[in-house]
């Protein structure tokens, strides 16, 4: 068995957690990743720049009630990476199981 090279984008911790919250969602808050992450603000910018540079989430800037709100929304292209992410772990856990 070859094992497949695994994501470096998705080989983050936090970048992983960021799109396995998006991936039931669809979207979330900038805010609300950051609660659930427990990351920095600024590390939290960081790694959502690099996944959008990626093409894996879209992050759009609004304002709610006059205040400015983030909004990071998984991509297609995001959703098929984190499948095929999800299916690479899988091949590794389950090798030698036969």
């Amino acid at each position: 068995m070859n094992f497949k090279e695994l994501d470096p984008i998705l080989h983050s911790q936090l970048r992983l957690a960021i799109m396995s919250l998006l991936i039931g969602g669809k979207e979330a808050e900038f805010t609300t990743l950051k609660e659930k992450t427990n990351a920095s603000a600024g590390n939290l910018s960081v790694q959502i720049n690099k996944l959008k540079e990626a093409e894996y989430i879209e992050v759009i800037k609004q304002f709610k009630d006059n205040y400015p709100q983030t909004i990071c929304r998984i991509t297609p292209a995001g959703e098929k990476a984190f499948a095929d992410y999800v299916k690479s772990i899988q091949a590794y856990l389950h090798t030698g199981r036969k």
